[in-house]
């Protein structure tokens, strides 16, 4: 929930991006029905709602929620939401996740059959370039201002807008790049390269880092520590993304975030309920509020279509299920007890699925999960409990992935770290699963090998299988397979070049500078 302030204020996008420039730029224009950064920021209050939209546009679809005035066009507002299409794709693709509706080309990501015109992947392209183009907005509309708040409210910004861009550079690799230095107008916006792209995001991140918010200043809101984490997870995957091994910087910028105040939980389950924002471990959430932030897409799309077959839709705290998501036998094998009796992370529904998938199309084969809920920590009604609309928060950064950061940075010939502390740092998460030390493991069973599969038990449906399984070149090919995998029911090989989704072929044809990822 539970940030109030994450408001939408109303801009006209279409306006700020594409208008033409207005000749003399300090002159105010005289209709009021023109809208330009010295009208809509004529109060500091304008200021902070400015930056609300911003973070906003990963947790809703539109002005006005949950439907009716969207962001974007061309796609279903529900399916539109930016928190929904990125985890679509970062977890529909894998082992962890599968979906039984028929809506457009959805099974086609789980299939790993995806091409140029698919609508759900040309969603998250355009979601991720509308945040790129606001905060291009609001950047320039700021700097140079000397207001303390509003000095950090910019670096905010540019690091919201790098988000957006981290996510461009694992997803797509080579997309349009534009900045607020590309002032609105007429113009096809050039293409960079992945490579270039990750050197401008590590330097941006690097030169907001000393004026961020100290760490936990203020909930909702990114901070220092996730700037850190940010970068760690560039390190950790530069040698995908810039074909250099930066391991050492990624476990440097762990040891920053966890020197910091942030803490595990004490209980896993308490990072994904209606009370979520009281957890010490979440680094940075995308919000949800029942009441301020209703949208078809992020939590509520995460909690409904969770549920299904003999499932209570209100032991979740929602009015009904939409049967959708479950997952597949190879995830549930991760668990050498999913029960959850042992390894509490274990959060299956058994009772009336299958735990082969025959039919991908049928909620009932595969388990469901039941790691998201719409109660509090302790079983009450969400503060704004809604049937349709959820007060849980996402956990895009959580302490718990740092902690594995760092250990896997550290195996992968990290200097700066030592094996001992990334031992201490995985027991840790194990103590915590198995109530205690039970479960713990020893140096030489600390590996590689280990980390993935520990990552998928801590972290699933949190959004990083797909970019686990690339970095480890697990994810397509014949090296590791899942049921359906290929679009066969045993699971195939796949060809290396779906380890990129496709510049959409929307884009292409508006846009005649930039040229196709190789294989499509």
């Amino acid at each position: 929930m539970k940030n109030n302030k994450i408001k939408s204020l109303v801009v006209l996008f279409t306006v700020l991006m594409f208008a033409s420039c207005v000749k003399d730029l300090d002159v105010t224009p005289k209709d009021p029905n023109i809208i330009t950064s010295l009208t809509v920021y004529s109060t500091p209050a304008a200021y902070k709602q400015g930056l609300a939209k911003l973070y906003a546009t990963f947790a809703v679809s539109g002005q006005q929620g949950p439907s009716g005035q969207p962001d974007i066009s061309g796609i279903d507002e529900g399916f539109s939401n930016y928190l929904r299409q990125y985890w679509n794709v970062q977890e529909l693709t894998t082992d962890e996740a599968v979906m039984a509706w028929n809506d457009a080309t959805i099974k086609d990501l789980h299939w790993q059959t995806w091409a140029p015109n698919d609508v759900f992947i040309a969603g998250i392209y355009s979601r991720i370039m509308y945040t790129v183009a606001l905060s291009n907005e609001y950047i320039r509309a700021t700097t140079g201002n000397t207001d303390a708040d509003i000095v950090k409210y910019n670096a905010e910004a540019r690091f919201l807008r790098a988000l957006a861009y981290s996510h461009a550079i694992d997803l797509f690799g080579n997309p349009p790049f534009v900045t607020e230095a590309d002032a609105p107008g007429a113009f096809f916006p050039k293409q960079t390269t992945r490579a270039l792209l990750f050197t401008y995001v590590e330097t941006e991140l690097k030169a907001i880092e000393g004026v961020m918010g100290a760490p936990r200043f203020e909930y909702a809101r990114a901070d220092q520590a996730a700037t850190w984490t940010l970068l760690a997870k560039l390190y950790l995957n530069a040698k995908v993304y810039s074909g250099t091994d930066r391991s050492a910087d990624c476990v440097t910028y762990c040891k920053k975030v966890l020197a910091t105040s942030y803490a595990l939980a004490p209980k896993y389950a308490n990072n994904f309920t209606a009370d979520n924002n009281l957890s010490p471990e979440i680094i940075l959430p995308i919000t949800s509020d029942g009441k301020n932030t209703q949208t078809f897409g992020g939590m509520t799309y995460l909690v409904h279509a969770a549920i299904g077959g003999t499932m209570p839709a209100a032991q979740f705290g929602v009015g009904g299920g939409w049967g959708g998501i479950r997952t597949t036998k190879t995830f549930v094998s991760k668990f050498a007890d999913n029960s959850g009796k042992t390894d509490q992370r274990a959060m299956f529904w058994s009772n009336g699925q299958k735990l082969d998938i025959s039919d991908i199309g049928l909620f009932t084969d595969g388990w469901a999960i039941t790691k998201y809920s719409n109660l509090t920590s302790t079983g009450a009604a969400a503060t704004h409990a809604h049937p349709d609309f959820v007060d849980t928060d996402y956990p895009l950064f959580r302490l718990a992935d740092v902690y594995l950061m760092y250990a896997e940075g550290v195996l992968r010939g990290g200097s700066t770290g030592d094996a001992a502390t990334a031992l201490g740092y995985v027991n840790a998460l194990r103590t915590r699963a198995y109530g205690n030390a039970s479960g713990n493991i020893t140096s030489t069973q600390l590996t590689l090998d280990f980390i993935l599969d520990e990552r998928s038990r801590e972290l699933y449906w949190e959004g990083h299988r797909r970019t686990d399984l690339v970095r480890f070149g697990k994810f397509s090919s014949g090296t590791y397979v899942w049921p359906w995998k290929g679009n066969v029911a045993e699971g195939k090989a796949t060809d290396a070049h779906l380890d990129l989704f496709p510049i959409p072929a929307t884009d292409l044809g508006a846009n005649p500078t930039l040229k196709q990822n190789a294989g499509y």
